[in-house]
């Protein structure tokens, strides 16, 4: 592989009893023309043998140590010797064989591209990783999220890597690190830490049968345990560093075009801190984890207190007495707080017994002669707990019609969280005559469709119904409406609210009727849409005034995003 010219890389291989399998490593990275250093960690005679072999090949370093001592002592032993050498990075790989050689190239080339960043792996599984494993890698990276404040770090134990020398030189020379399992995470936050930025290429990893591990599952878990508390003891100084690091995406984009900063990563991380520590543990590290994304978060922060000042004027206006915690950071946290009922809801963990069902009459009569509705739902509140009114009537399918590019891997997530679930997620990128007609055939089997009224167009954003709200004129999409009237189907309201008065996990379901069906005559289409789209804003209005800090639209609702071409963004 050609090389440039200010990039000298070597390939540091650390080894300690791999005398069976360090031969045919190094002759599958020989094709790179690339120098080697190999450390012996005072493996026994027969590696000692197989090395000695080695070292007389050219471009091959022998690096021996006395003693064994372990991979990270290893691996910082060959970092000096590389730059003793005058080379400026050192791409580690194992000497079992784990890693997937076809994954260098990518490596390498993310490596020059990014000559002071650290590049790691990011393992692709097959069906050989032990499961103990991968449980407690995932515990570990939990742990390192919370030590860098950060999800930078998608994987903090893969040991194949770019070091950039002289940057990781100046990390060990800083502090002590571990020198056994402990040093592949420990080196990926103090270096994050110290400002050098991790980049991550997929690798295929394998556990070759009749491998040798080098773990001790008593001792090693027990120095990654101290690890992670000193990790931790250690970030609390360094919490303004690390928020000031923060990168700030301030983009005035379509709500569908922001990138989410709650991704699947931190779904997961949430299920996660949920399932081991329960709700009252996760409810004391939200307070946190909100605290810091109140002050980082900047849009969302500045669309909370313009809804917030609104929703206060035109209560003052009205005479209305609102709740005394109406802030930004409640209502932030209030977020979280749905977000955890959103996995709960998707996990099964709720059922009746968690609701008190308004409009019960309505609902079991739907139930009972299997009728197929359009539900019209909203971002106030939890409308996911449909899927815990589904639980005891199996036969009931619902439907849930996402427009945005996430919803795949949400349905994904779902799914995972939950096998069984009956919420469907239908992503769609526009209304069509071919989303009618899916949705035609759903409500025809007695399915329910959700869809929700209070965000514009993705693809059209002009395509708004301009109806008051909260004292102003707001834009509403006119899509799900209209597809309201093409499916001629039954339509009811669905509001999920907190009732965050309760000790234990309770919700207030509000399922009340909107219309028979909507008709909208060809003469009078828009006088008759905009009052129908205003009778819904009336009713979302009446229940935000109820749970004012559970309204979940963090953007500026009473404008558009000037967007300058809709046709662009199709």
């Amino acid at each position: 592989m050609k090389r440039v010219s200010s990039y000298q890389p070597c390939f540091l291989i650390p080894c300690y009893n791999h005398g069976s399998t360090i031969a045919a490593v190094v002759s599958s990275l020989t094709p790179f023309d690339i120098p080697f250093i190999i450390v012996d960690d005072g493996s026994n005679h027969q590696t000692k043998q197989a090395l000695n072999e080695l070292s007389d090949c050219q471009g091959v370093t022998l690096l021996s140590l006395a003693e064994n001592q372990g991979k990270g002592g290893a691996v910082m032993a060959g970092i000096r010797r590389a730059h003793e050498l005058g080379y400026s990075h050192v791409i580690q790989i194992d000497a079992d064989g784990q890693h997937d050689v076809d994954a260098l190239p990518k490596l390498i080339k993310a490596s020059q591209a990014n000559p002071t960043h650290l590049i790691s792996g990011q393992p692709v599984y097959d069906d050989s990783v032990p499961k103990s494993r991968l449980y407690g890698r995932y515990a570990t990276h939990i742990w390192v999220w919370i030590e860098t404040l950060s999800f930078a770090i998608k994987d903090s134990m893969c040991g194949f890597r770019a070091y950039p020398v002289d940057a990781t030189i100046k990390v060990l020379n800083q502090y002590r690190i571990g020198t056994r399992m402990d040093f592949d995470i420990e080196i990926l936050v103090r270096m994050y830490w110290e400002g050098v930025e991790i980049d991550f290429v997929e690798t295929r990893v394998i556990y070759p049968e009749g491998g040798i591990s080098h773990f001790d599952a008593l001792w090693d878990n027990v120095k990654i345990s101290w690890m992670h508390t000193r990790l931790f003891f250690g970030m609390l100084p360094r919490i303004p560093k690390l928020i000031a690091r923060k990168k700030r995406n301030n983009s005035n984009a379509h709500w569908s075009k922001r990138q989410e900063q709650g991704t699947i990563i931190g779904i997961k991380l949430m299920l996660a801190v949920y399932s081991l520590l329960g709700r009252g543990a996760f409810n004391l590290i939200l307070k946190l984890v909100m605290r810091y994304y109140h002050y980082t978060g900047k849009d969302a922060k500045q669309a909370s207190e313009i809804y917030l000042q609104q929703l206060k004027s035109y209560a003052e206006q009205q005479e209305i007495e609102l709740p005394s915690n109406l802030d930004s950071y409640q209502h932030l946290l209030s977020f979280g707080h749905t977000m955890l009922d959103k996995l709960a809801a998707w996990k099964g963990d709720f059922n009746v017994d968690n609701l008190t069902i308004h409009g019960q009459d309505q609902f079991q009569d739907m139930v009972d002669n299997k009728q197929g509705v359009l539900i019209l739902g909203s971002h106030l509140g939890n409308i996911e707990l449909c899927r815990a009114l589904g639980r005891r009537h199996k036969h009931v399918k619902i439907n849930a019609l996402v427009f945005t590019e996430h919803a795949e891997r949400f349905n994904t997530v779902m799914k995972a969280v939950n096998p069984n679930s009956e919420l469907n997620l239908i992503q769609v990128s526009s209304m069509g005559p071919d989303t009618a007609i899916l949705l035609q055939q759903k409500i025809e089997q007695g399915e329910w469709v959700v869809i929700v009224g209070d965000r514009t167009s993705t693809s059209k954003e002009s395509r708004s119904v301009w109806a008051d709200f909260l004292g102003k004129p707001a834009p509403f999409p006119q899509g799900p409406f209209m597809l309201a009237s093409v499916l001629k189907a039954p339509v009811y309201l669905l509001f999920g609210l907190r009732d965050d008065t309760s000790k234990t996990p309770h919700f207030n379901v509000y399922f009340e009727h909107f219309s028979d069906k909507i008709v909208l005559p060809r003469k009078e289409r828009q006088h008759a849409l905009e009052q129908v789209v205003q009778n819904y804003a009336n009713r979302l209005e009446h229940y935000t005034l109820q749970a004012p800090l559970q309204w979940y639209n963090f953007f500026n609702f009473w404008t558009l995003s000037n967007q300058q071409d809709d046709n662009a963004n199709q």
